[in-house]
């Protein structure tokens, strides 16, 4: 077998010797299978939740902030109000909440998550939130291959806590969620009497990850499925498949 010499590296120029691969189940990208059939027409769909139930609640007025620039942009918004949520396990699947909380993780396409920072960390009341969305509710998949962007808001100065612990739920929810991210400092200044974000670098930076989140999905909602589609996955189908099919008894 012929063979290239790259940086030190031996690397076949035939057919990879791949012993532990079923090829069966291997799938070689193409860039052609990126580009949807029929891309989705309608607006872009997205889900906005916030950890505080203050009275002045400033995750609020920043999720507030970020539904009008994404409607601004073209898309469609849904904000969710935590209020009277139930602590996860405390109530059944079918409590009312829930299944609004279900059905707008279902429907959107992507999402924006923006909490407090509380004792250096997301809030309870946003961590509640993504607890109910589960990462499978029979076939469907309420998250995966979605986009998400976060956001957190600080009583002091910058911090990137709670962001930084969101994204790692994102990943685990299989969430594509985008590079940039905001955190608003000392966030009783940038907000007026009203409820309005002040014109500031702050709000520049809202903005930012707002038309990041709305191109990434415009990008990817047509094509999450396979963004997203494992061959450990695939693997484990087949496997299950195959067992059901095969077996003696019934």
């Amino acid at each position: 077998m012929s063979a290239a010499r790259i940086r030190g590296c031996v690397v076949s120029e035939a057919s990879p010797d791949l012993p532990a691969l079923d090829q069966s189940l291997f799938d070689r990208p193409t860039l052609a299978r990126l580009h949807a059939s029929t891309p989705a027409r309608h607006p872009p769909r997205f889900l906005l939740l916030y950890g505080s139930l203050r009275e002045r609640s400033y995750s609020r007025l920043l999720t507030l902030e970020a539904a009008r620039l994404l409607e601004a942009m073209g898309g469609e918004v849904r904000i969710f109000d935590p209020t009277g949520l139930p602590l996860p396990d405390a109530a059944p699947e079918s409590h009312p909440k829930v299944q609004e909380l279900r059905a707008a993780a279902d429907w959107a396409e992507g999402m924006v998550w923006c909490s407090p920072e509380r004792h250096g960390a997301m809030t309870g009341i946003m961590k509640c939130q993504i607890d109910w969305i589960p990462l499978s509710i029979g076939a469907v998949r309420p998250t995966q291959g979605k986009t998400l962007a976060l956001m957190q808001v600080s009583g002091g100065s910058q911090s990137f806590n709670a962001v930084n612990q969101m994204r790692v739920l994102g990943r685990w929810m299989r969430m594509l969620t985008i590079p940039n991210q905001s955190s608003v400092a000392k966030a009783f200044l940038e907000f007026s009497e009203d409820g309005r974000m002040k014109p500031s670098a702050y709000y520049d930076r809202v903005v930012d990850v707002l038309e990041e989140l709305f191109k990434f999905t415009l990008l990817t909602r047509d094509v999450g499925a396979y963004l997203v589609d494992r061959y450990s996955e695939r693997k484990e189908s087949a496997e299950a498949l195959s067992k059901r099919v095969n077996q003696r008894s019934i």
